[in-house]
């Protein structure tokens, strides 16, 4: 893909009933860039988000507590509902599809996050949960991130994000296709082509920093660095750049990634532990 894939197509396309959650909170400058986008393409917008910061929860589901959800319409401009809700990214999706919402969106965004979500990181990821919730329900779903903690220009990334998902839903989005989007931390001007990339496998080297409370407790904080490692899973085709270096080429990647998780590899390679 190139530059063309990102022209705006809003003009030409029925609104659309949109449902946005992320896993920053309610309260997060990121999705509300997201949420104004979309409304301002004439799109009907809700967000469900969780009520406080609930980053690397991955698709945990909160059954041990009652889940509430307050109305936050205050936080966005005219026309978008909003509710902020006590559950992680995953509840929020779950909710607003059998509760909150009175009908089924037609499609789902999860972001901006504030901070990449790539290789093998989507597992832990609430931003990518909220989406692959949507994605199990048979509803065409899109995760975008802004790869840098720091970076606070959300604009270009929203557009992004729109010309994608409204482009793909044109285009006949496949079932159980879930699309993860990372955008790179600069100008529209210093940003390189869009493309089709692969997972990385991201691994870290677990460092927890050991500490006292007040009270003398014994506490830990992980602090976990990732190893530099471009290689990517074994699946999509070769010429596919993986996901972290196609950021580190300042330019955005888009993976497109399914909940089946069944191993694809050679039969002959499973442990031998079945008897025939």
């Amino acid at each position: 893909m190139g530059t063309n894939f990102q022209k705006d197509h809003s003009a030409s396309m029925k609104p659309l009933r949109i449902l946005i959650s992320n896993d920053d909170g309610v309260f997060a400058e990121g999705m509300r860039s997201l949420a104004i986008i979309a409304a301002s393409r004439g799109h009907n917008v809700t967000v469900v988000c969780p009520d406080q910061e609930r980053s690397a929860t991955g698709h945990g589901l909160t059954l041990q507590a009652p889940i509430r959800a307050e109305r936050a319409d205050e936080l966005f401009i005219k026309g978008i509902k909003a509710w902020g809700c006590s559950g992680t990214p995953a509840d929020c999706v779950k909710l607003a599809l059998n509760e909150l919402l009175e009908e089924k969106p037609d499609l789902i965004l999860s972001g901006i996050n504030h901070g990449p979500n790539l290789g093998t990181d989507i597992f832990c990821s609430g931003t990518v949960a909220a989406a692959l919730e949507g994605t199990l329900e048979g509803i065409p779903s899109l995760a975008v991130s802004i790869a840098s903690f720091q970076w606070r220009e959300f604009d270009i990334a929203g557009d992004i994000a729109l010309n994608v998902a409204e482009n793909a839903l044109q285009k006949n989005w496949p079932k159980n296709l879930l699309l993860n989007l990372n955008i790179p931390p600069c100008k529209s001007n210093e940003m390189g082509h869009i493309r089709w990339t692969r997972l990385s496998i991201r691994q870290y080297q677990e460092q927890f920093s050991k500490r006292r409370d007040p009270r003398g407790n014994i506490y830990y904080w992980m602090a976990g660095e990732a190893v530099k490692d471009l290689k990517t899973a074994g699946d999509g085709p070769l010429e596919w750049p993986s996901d972290v270096s196609q950021i580190a080429s300042n330019s955005p990647s888009i993976t497109p990634i399914q909940p089946d998780l069944f191993w694809r590899g050679a039969i002959d390679k499973l442990p031998n532990i079945i008897n025939s």
